[in-house]
């Protein structure tokens, strides 16, 4: 066996040559996103996208930054949203996808492909399920209510407990994971996502930005609600799978949003806005609402798209599921965009 990390172990299994994020058939192959599920969730993008370009004044080019970018199914949907709504708007659109898998082939050539996001965005920079795949760390409480790192062995996902956390994840822990990492608190076996990694990356998106709004939506907790005993999980098949850190599964854990927020402060952000995607999506026009039975008489075609919207709709913003996502809203140079400042705060940004 070869034991290591699991931030480590994940990066290879996820990033790495063969990873899990480079084979060919792309997230959509065993997982439902957002994205996957309704072509309304890009239709709200592309309203968040207008809003912004009000805010900046209608620039002559209009970025979009799409983080975690898959096959670029986002961009494309909102690429046709805006030609349908904004043509103007969208001769000024510049798409730019970030993702580490090779460039599919089909993609629009109006859309730019990088490993890393580009410099010097004037526009959104929309991050959705990114953040739950940047490896973290694994602590757990021994005995002792000690914190030490859990080990994992790669090719079988067997774990062991390693040495004592570093000082600086030490310090992540007692700031924003307080009850797992004081030892007269911890309940032995009690776990820690060591999210410092996850707030560089958030830091560096958030930085990447002239002007405009970053967008992370994803699976989050904050100080209020830390999962006791953590939330890694593996996903192959559209079903969760015990987390092998293989190359054969998707290996994720729920995010500190609150960390990031404070990390996309001190990386420049001026307004920051934690609400859940059900907010977020209402918001910014979609719902669930039936439509009225009347019209199944009147226009039956225009009432069979309406009840197929209204589910769609209803799936995006279920509480239960894909609703119940944090969405850290952090801006640079403007305020929080109009649509979604009615949206209600979530939790505080800050501890």
């Amino acid at each position: 066996m070869t034991w290591t990390g699991w931030r480590e172990a994940a990066q290879r299994a996820l990033y790495g040559e063969g990873g899990f994020y480079r084979r060919p058939e792309g997230p959509a192959g065993h997982f439902r996103t957002s994205v996957h599920a309704s072509p309304l969730f890009a239709d709200a993008v592309a309203r968040l996208l207008g809003e912004v370009d009000r805010e900046l004044g209608r620039p002559a080019r209009l970025d979009l930054v799409d983080v975690g970018a898959g096959r670029g199914e986002l961009l494309c949907g909102v690429l046709a949203a805006v030609r349908r709504g904004d043509p103007a708007l969208a001769a000024r659109l510049r798409l730019h996808a970030v993702e580490v898998a090779e460039r599919p082939a089909g993609l629009p050539a109006e859309v730019a492909w990088s490993a890393e996001p580009p410099q010097g965005v004037s526009g959104l920079l929309f991050a959705n399920e990114w953040l739950d795949n940047v490896p973290v760390d694994v602590a757990e409480a021994d005995g002792d209510g000690v914190l030490r790192y859990v080990l994992v062995d790669p090719a079988t996902g067997e774990e062991r407990p390693g040495g004592p956390l570093s000082a600086a994840d030490a310090a992540w822990a007692a700031r924003w994971w307080p009850d797992a990492a004081v030892p007269e608190a911890a309940v032995p076996g009690a776990r820690v996502e060591l999210g410092a990694p996850r707030d560089a990356a958030w830091a560096a998106a958030v930085a990447s930005l002239e002007r405009g709004a970053a967008v992370a939506a994803d699976y989050a907790h904050g100080a209020a609600d830390r999962p006791p005993f953590g939330t890694l999980a593996g996903f192959r098949d559209g079903r969760e799978v015990r987390p092998v850190p293989d190359g054969s599964c998707d290996v994720t854990a729920h995010v500190a949003l609150d960390a990031c927020a404070a990390a996309g402060e001190a990386a420049g952000a001026v307004h920051s806005l934690w609400t859940t995607q059900r907010e977020a999506l209402r918001a910014l026009g979609v719902g669930g609402a039936r439509p009225p039975l009347a019209l199944a008489s009147t226009d039956p075609a225009a009432y069979l798209r309406a009840l197929s919207a209204a589910g769609e709709g209803a799936e995006l913003t279920d509480p239960a599921g894909l609703g119940g996502f944090g969405w850290l809203v952090q801006t640079v140079r403007m305020p929080v965009p109009g649509g979604l400042r009615g949206a209600r705060e979530w939790q505080t940004c800050r501890p």
